[in-house]
């Protein structure tokens, strides 16, 4: 089982945003997250990039506490990195920060998680019939259209996470036959009707 999922979460600071807002560092840390230690070579197989942007860039998560070495994994001169924390949490204030730097680094990284749902939402859909039957009827694509004050919203949201996290007790282990990682996606916002 990757260890990530039992790590904590993160609380992002200004400096840890900034350090993190980067559509590279991001993929990286979310595929150290999900498959486990690697290699900044291995992660740039896997990703299309080179093993010098991997490399800088894993330093640079590094720099602000988001990875670190896994020397265990290790054999003669290859560096193994592994991710510190299960994910991270993110304070709405830091998009109205006094620093334009702040709100800038806030604004793109909101914009990547969405990127991120958006291409393993695809992703999903173009493998779907590599799945099995019961995965395929297991899936979920729904949206929903309610009528709320801000209060109900936040209130729904807190709901939905509590409900998800339940199942984290839940979760069977690795020799559990048909076990599979699951991928949640909640998004709750206002929109305009005319």
């Amino acid at each position: 089982m990757n260890e990530s999922w039992a790590q904590p979460v993160r609380p992002l600071d200004a400096r840890s945003l900034r350090g993190l807002a980067h559509p590279l560092r991001m993929r990286l840390l979310t595929a150290l997250r999900r498959s486990g230690p690697a290699t900044a070579s291995q992660l740039a197989a896997k990703l299309g990039e080179s093993s010098g942007a991997t490399s800088y860039h894993l330093r640079q998560l590094a720099a602000h506490g988001f990875v670190e070495d896994a020397p265990e994994h290790g054999k003669g001169r290859e560096r193994w990195w592994r991710a510190t924390h299960g994910g991270v949490s993110f304070d709405e204030t830091l998009l109205k920060d006094s620093d334009p730097e702040v709100r800038g680094a806030a604004d793109l990284l909101l914009h990547e998680v969405a990127n991120q749902h958006t291409q393993e939402l695809a992703t999903w859909l173009g493998t779907k019939n590599e799945w099995s039957e019961e995965w395929a009827r297991a899936s979920d694509m729904s949206d929903f259209t309610l009528r709320l004050t801000p209060e109900l919203a936040l209130d729904l949201v807190e709901k939905m996470h509590e409900l998800v996290e339940s199942y984290r007790a839940l979760a069977p282990g690795d020799d559990t036959p048909d076990t599979e990682v699951v991928r949640v996606h909640t998004h709750v916002f206002p929109t305009r009707t005319d």
